[in-house]
């Protein structure tokens, strides 16, 4: 009976080839079952057999699922990888995989920096408004801190003025404004001219297009868009175009005859 049990010369068992390679009997079965490692052989007492080369397979399967590919990756990749620069094909795809899943993680993780920021600066715990500052970081908006400044009132109009899309529009416009106002600033184009008068028109425009028209809503935005924030480093962009166009508003409502902030202090 003994004699029938034997193991052929040549054969590992499950246990013996888990042992070797630091794996459980438990995993082995269950590349058996994905077909990832079948055994090549069974003995008469029904024990599955493995042999050297199946130990290579195993240790081709530890060795990439070590480095991060997935049972149905290494499934597809066991197939060709026959020559050095197979494995190196598969290799350099891992790694693009990787960097990708990196630059992801890094971006996951500036966006939870910057959440704590606002968190730690707001007075109350509003998850209302911590969503509202994720979905504007998640657009690239640098304005996303003004959020906390916000009454409900005016987050509730934002939310049904814009969408994602529009909302990407609008910021993207505003920024390249902004960017066009600060290199007039730098040049020192002063706040009468033509080219300054333009950049204030557009100005405007934009905000009342934000306020959908609504001059109720220009004192809450006087009020946050005169918040100094020069302290911190990305935030001074909106105080320098504050300070710079001041004056030139000043002008533009004067030619107009008309001035809508004083309409709607009265």
């Amino acid at each position: 009976m003994a004699e029938h049990r034997a193991i052929p010369e040549g054969y590992m068992t499950v246990g013996e080839i888990a042992k070797k390679m630091g794996v459980t009997v438990r995993t082995l079965q269950y590349y058996d079952k994905e077909g990832l490692l079948s055994p090549s052989a069974e003995s008469e007492g029904g024990r599955r057999l493995y042999t050297d080369k199946d130990l290579v397979t195993l240790h081709q399967i530890v060795s990439l699922k070590s480095l991060g590919f997935s049972l149905e990756d290494i499934r597809k990749y066991m197939v060709s990888l026959e020559t050095p620069s197979d494995v190196a094909s598969v290799l350099t795809k891992q790694a693009d995989d990787i960097r990708e899943k990196i630059e992801q993680l890094s971006i996951a993780l500036s966006e939870i920096e910057q959440l704590k920021e606002e968190v730690l600066q707001m007075q109350t715990v509003n998850f209302k408004k911590y969503a509202d500052i994720i979905v504007n970081l998640q657009m690239k908006n640098d304005s996303y801190y003004l959020i906390k400044h916000f009454d409900d009132d005016t987050l509730d109009h934002i939310r049904s003025q814009f969408d994602k899309a529009s909302g990407m529009d609008f910021m993207d416009r505003f920024n390249r404004l902004t960017d066009e106002i600060i290199e007039l600033q730098k040049k020192g184009v002063p706040p009468e001219s033509e080219k300054c008068q333009q950049a204030v028109r557009k100005y405007w425009d934009l905000i009342m297009e934000f306020a959908d028209g609504d001059l109720s809503m220009i004192p809450k935005l006087m009020e946050i868009g005169s918040i100094d924030t020069a302290s911190v480093p990305r935030e001074s962009r909106q105080k320098t175009v504050n300070d710079y166009l001041s004056p030139a508003f000043e002008i533009y409502f004067s030619k107009l005859e008309k001035n809508p902030f004083g309409e709607v202090e009265q």
